[in-house]
């Protein structure tokens, strides 16, 4: 009876001593967690912008299978929606930003928009590729 109550006592502190060091890991987690963020309310309108921006471009280029693995990768159809989206964006955000961070993003997605229609075994009309109805056609 007693070697049962024993590994009962045993597991129980094991629990215990399991639960301890997960909360543990966890506190440390979420202070480097609140030290590694900002408030949103301090970072700057272009900030956001240019970031969204930037995180649209990426995916993009990975979609078009300009990352390290083009085979498994490539997905026009998601490209194109990201690409369009990207455009709208620029558009919309360009006055916003000012023309010295406008002028790099017009860049990368028109490198985006030619590799799209680079990669299409078919390539869309000038005019009617993506972003196109945003930024006009692209050659």
């Amino acid at each position: 009876m007693d070697t049962i109550r024993q590994s009962d006592d045993d597991l129980q502190a094991g629990r215990l001593a399991a639960e301890t060091d997960r909360q543990s890991r966890w506190e440390a987690q979420e202070r480097a967690a609140a030290s590694a963020t900002r408030d949103i309310a301090d970072v700057p309108a272009v900030e956001v912008i240019t970031t969204a921006a930037v995180h649209l471009m990426s995916a993009a280029a990975v979609k078009l299978g300009l990352a390290d693995d083009p085979d498994s990768q490539l997905d026009l159809d998601e490209a194109r929606k990201l690409i369009n989206a990207l455009a709208g964006l620029i558009t919309a955000g360009a006055p916003e930003i000012s023309d010295m961070h406008a002028r790099s993003l017009r860049d990368g997605l028109r490198s985006l928009q030619l590799a799209f229609r680079e990669a299409s075994a078919i390539p869309d009309p000038i005019g009617k590729g993506p972003g196109e109805k945003w930024t006009g056609p692209v050659t």
